[in-house]
């Protein structure tokens, strides 16, 4: 399987009723149920140890992509005046088009070629309806219908399905999964779009809390050690980022990003390393023995710094391939990097990582926009965000197929941008508050003014006859200027 009308903050609870899915909305929403649900399903039969069952291509998905991508882009012919893209999105297509133009000096060019067509389609159907959705479309309310149903097939596979306990692998439930972990990072994700759910009144609110349950329930079977870290620290981090900024308004990526830099700072003067603090944790100083794969990648690196190998043009792409042939023992047999990170760097070089850098601090940045419109939805956005930025230091996850959690990260990258796209005309409305001048007020035109019919014969006489006569008081003298 790959890795696989504006109002003002706090009243996103109170209008959810206003809310819906329109068409638009619904192709990214199938993208999720795709990736969360379908394609997992499809290959449920195959064993975790069984790479070639598992990285087989579908005709499924050879299908499902191209039709979304086709609707996608007759949309995007047709309601052309209406697209336009925020900054982020920009960022995201940036980093698209550098893996697309990677094909040039692929190891594998074909291979290359091929996943880069992919991943187009993927990017343009979840994007472009996206951008076209009705500003009251709500695609988180979507996500989590989906990942609603999931957890409650995947309960039912808990049930059906026993728990992986094979060598060198730490025992627990995988649901219709084909691993624990993914299990644990579905458990993660399923929790906090509960949570947010459970915010609104009524029905809404006792379905978020029955699917919070189950998500715990899964993320204690998935026994995923990670992903139980993770759904504390997520929510956690994000709601400190966003009270900082409240109080400084400095970016939520800044906020963020000092959390790398003061690790690398406080790592060089102390020699803590990561792999040190893995052996504090879990007694392991290997992460489950990913130091030797990275150790290995990095030495790829260095053979191609600028450009990288191409893109998906290092992995799994033959027997000559440069991860069988310099590869020492069992990793020849890896599928990736178990870093998101390093495989990008390998596979687009530093050029292809300083475009995804960009990519996620511009997605960051956004959720202050979002944050100044609705708090409760940037923490949530914010939270499975994070999540997915930290899953990537353990698994290749950053525009790998559709994978469930880079399908997701897109997902919610475009709804973020929605809230930038709209945030202008809200500003402006705002400005006496926020110390902004606001425009004059346009003086209007004589058209526009509607007098009463009595007003307007008045003004008629007066402009085409001459002067009355000066009006008398009831004594009957004429009143004269004072002065």
């Amino acid at each position: 399987m790959p890795r696989a009308v504006t109002h003002p903050p706090g009243m996103d609870a109170a209008r959810s009723s206003t809310r819906t899915i329109d068409k638009f909305a619904l192709i990214p929403i199938l993208a999720c149920v795709y990736a969360t649900i379908a394609f997992p399903l499809i290959i449920a039969s195959c064993s975790p140890t069984d790479a070639a069952c598992l990285l087989e291509a579908r005709p499924e998905s050879k299908i499902f992509w191209p039709a979304l991508a086709l609707i996608s882009t007759i949309w995007a012919a047709q309601h052309y005046s209406r697209l336009s893209f925020p900054p982020l999105i920009v960022c995201l297509l940036a980093y698209l088009a550098f893996a697309g133009m990677s094909v040039l000096w692929a190891f594998k060019p074909e291979t290359s070629f091929i996943r880069f067509a992919q991943q187009a389609m993927i990017v343009i159907s979840i994007v472009v309806p996206a951008m076209l959705a009705a500003r009251n479309a709500d695609l988180v309310r979507g996500l989590f219908l989906c990942f609603a149903l999931a957890a409650v097939l995947n309960l039912i596979f808990v049930f059906v399905k026993p728990p992986i306990d094979v060598k060198f692998a730490t025992w627990g439930y995988p649901g219709y999964f084909s691993g624990k972990n993914y299990l644990g990072e579905f458990a993660v994700v399923a929790l906090l779009l509960s949570i947010g759910e459970a915010f609104h009144p009524g029905k809404r609110r006792l379905f978020g809390i029955l699917t919070a349950l189950i998500s715990i329930a899964l993320l204690v079977l998935s026994n995923s050690k990670t992903s139980m870290g993770l759904v504390l620290l997520a929510p956690g981090l994000a709601g400190v980022t966003l009270l900082v900024r409240k109080y400084t308004r400095l970016s939520p990526a800044i906020i963020l990003l000092s959390i790398p830099v003061g690790w690398f700072v406080l790592s060089s003067v102390t020699g803590v390393t990561i792999y040190r603090l893995s052996n504090i944790l879990y007694g392991d100083p290997t992460f489950t023995g990913r130091s030797i794969i990275w150790e290995f990648v990095k030495s790829e690196i260095d053979h191609r710094p600028l450009l990288g190998w191409g893109y998906q043009s290092f992995w799994l792409v033959g027997p000559d391939a440069p991860s069988i042939v310099n590869a020492p023992g069992w990793v020849k047999d890896m599928p990736n990097a178990h870093n998101g990170y390093l495989d990008t760097m390998v596979e687009l070089g530093y050029a292809g990582y300083a475009l995804l850098l960009a990519f996620i601090i511009a997605t960051l940045h956004a959720i202050g926009r979002l944050a100044d419109r609705s708090p409760a939805r940037a923490w949530l956005v914010l939270s499975i965000l994070v999540h997915i930025i930290i899953t990537n230091g353990l698994e290749s996850l950053w525009m790998r197929g559709f994978e469930m959690l880079w399908v997701l990260f897109v997902i919610l990258a475009a709804e973020t941008a929605r809230y930038w796209k709209s945030s202008v005309p809200a500003r402006a409305a705002r400005g006496s508050r926020s110390g902004i001048p606001s425009p004059a007020p346009r003086r209007p035109t004589a058209a526009a003014v509607r007098l009463h019919p009595a007003h307007a014969a008045r003004l008629a006489r007066a402009a085409f006859s001459t002067p009355p006569a000066a009006p008398t008081i009831p004594d009957g003298t004429t009143p004269t200027a004072k002065g």
